[in-house]
């Protein structure tokens, strides 16, 4: 990164976010998988929901006027409603290592654990699973894992993903100011609408790219006619969802980390078109590690955050569908397909 601009950190991953890890797990055969996002320390956590079937957990405790406002732990998963028992894995790994809502002497404390899920259960994976899915195990595997460093694509909560008609991904994307903020953003991208304009292979997001992150094209490619999508459009029999966490070493509030949230939505609305339809159950989490004060006057720096966070968010959608890689035993089309 150039020191007079802001530009990606050392990763260009969330993980750039002082204080924050990330951990993935994924079922092959399922075609499943789950991506936590696990700070050190209790961090401040907000999330904004606008998709209209949205699949989530734990979303109404991070209202500023409830009583917990820290979490332990951030869960994206696929699975659709099934997916959500990922959350169990991690709160039981957390609660096993102390760590949680204390309350009195002698009883167990309570991992605030919130999560999303996506649909990718029409995928043509293994869903033969009875009375035991496997997103628990694998919310407990993907705790374990987490380290600063994780894989893009076909990874993760994403692993099962398809965005419009390709294969869609988990992406992340950082950036670090001229004043020493740092904001990054991961994201699961299951989307109905599509990720490229029509007639080519050129990412909604393309404006936004730093250093070609995604394959460095540039927007000249960049068009949309009305009710015209692009090529990845898809039946909405099938479902969809975008989930992602942005996060900021920024001392927040919960209302400010909700107004960070808010502001982060529009990053998909930068890299996928349409988006936030009745079939999608878009989320976003916005989290807080607390290490430097916000500058005065703090309600312009959390403007400042907030559009770097949006700005992050939709490279890190184009990144994810970049990425991806077919299944192993299964051919789906990916962006690395695409004619120029």
């Amino acid at each position: 990164m150039d020191g007079n601009r802001p530009g990606p950190g050392p990763r260009n991953l969330i993980t750039d976010v002082p204080g924050l890890r990330v951990g993935q797990a994924q079922d092959h055969a399922v075609r499943t998988g789950v991506t936590v996002i696990l700070p050190d320390a209790p961090a401040v956590a907000a999330a904004d929901v606008r998709g209209g079937g949205p699949g989530t957990r734990e979303t109404d405790a991070l209202a500023p006027e409830n009583l917990v406002d820290t979490v332990d732990a951030v869960v994206l998963a696929g699975g659709s409603v099934y997916g959500l028992a990922a959350a169990d894995g991690v709160t039981a790994w957390l609660g096993a290592r102390g760590r949680g809502h204390a309350m009195a002497e002698g009883i167990p404390r309570s991992p605030i654990v919130p999560a999303a899920v996506l649909f990718d259960m029409a995928n043509g994976g293994d869903k033969a699973w009875g009375e035991d899915p496997p997103h628990r195990a694998l919310g407990r595997r993907a705790i374990e894992a987490a380290g600063l460093d994780f894989a893009l694509g076909t990874a993760g909560a994403g692993y099962g993903a398809l965005a419009g008609g390709l294969k869609g991904g988990t992406g992340s994307a950082s950036v670090v100011t001229h004043d020493g903020y740092t904001v990054g953003a991961v994201v699961c991208v299951n989307s109905w609408g599509s990720v490229i304009a029509p007639g080519g292979r050129t990412f909604w997001a393309a404006p936004f790219e730093l250093d070609g992150e995604f394959g460095g094209l540039g927007s000249a490619g960049l068009r949309a006619g009305p009710d015209e999508w692009g090529s990845a459009k898809r039946p909405v029999e099938t479902r969809n969802t975008t989930i992602a966490c942005v996060a900021t070493d920024a001392i927040l509030t919960p209302a400010q980390a909700r107004r960070v949230a808010v502001m982060a939505q529009d990053g998909f609305a930068r890299a996928i078109r349409p988006v936030h339809a009745p079939f999608d159950g878009d989320v976003v989490f916005a989290i807080s590690t607390g290490l430097r004060p916000l500058t005065d006057p703090p309600a312009y720096a959390l403007a400042r955050l907030g559009a770097l966070a949006a700005d992050c968010l939709a490279r890190a959608v184009a990144r994810g569908i970049f990425e991806a890689k077919p299944w192993p035993d299964a051919y789906v089309p990916c962006w690395r397909d695409l004619q120029s």
